[in-house]
């Protein structure tokens, strides 16, 4: 009964790294080229934070810098009813450029992390698969250095999130806003 058991969580476990293994890394990946201003211009996501939040959400800024120990400090800041809420966020390197982790202090989540695909310049495409307690889920989102992006980046950020299983109700445009926008550092 307890091999047979561990035969299932090992086989499960082994499923979740595969899953992980299939979500790709931006090749080359130049980590100091990632860091500054970034707008959040598109997120998808299959979580229930997600699907009761989406009708309040909003573009938002995020500034991302890099660590003495070569971590990124990620700073989001977003409208949040009249007030304008920053998160601090550190994410720790992980042995493959363009991969990176962190657990949630608020909910203890963890978060796998993959810079799939980005310019520097334009635009990132950022996918993160979330385990905890009560389940996981998986979350993309396009960053653009601009409030604006092609209706070609537009399309590969659905493309890749409808790839990663995720419908399109559960696909977003983040309606532009001026709220928040100048409070970033």
């Amino acid at each position: 009964m307890q091999a047979t058991l561990l035969g299932i969580l090992g086989l499960a476990l082994l499923g979740t790294l595969h899953a992980q293994d299939s979500i790709p890394v931006q090749a080359d990946f130049q980590q100091d080229k990632l860091t500054g201003r970034w707008y959040s211009i598109g997120l998808a996501s299959n979580s229930n934070w997600f699907k009761e939040k989406r009708h309040l959400m909003k573009m938002c800024t995020t500034i991302i810098s890099t660590t003495a120990e070569g971590n990124l400090e990620v700073t989001s800041t977003y409208p949040k009813g009249d007030q304008c809420v920053t998160r601090n966020s550190l994410y720790t390197k992980t042995e493959q450029p363009g991969r990176f982790s962190y657990t949630s202090p608020r909910w203890g989540s963890k978060h796998n992390i993959h810079v799939v695909e980005t310019n520097y310049e334009e635009y990132a495409l950022v996918a993160t698969q979330i385990s905890k307690s009560s389940g996981s889920s998986t979350m993309v989102l396009l960053y653009s250095r601009t409030k604006e992006l092609s209706p070609e980046r537009l399309e590969m950020f659905t493309q890749f999130s409808r790839e990663q299983g995720l419908t399109d109700e559960e696909i977003l445009i983040l309606p532009p806003t001026d709220k928040c926008m100048a409070d970033a550092a």
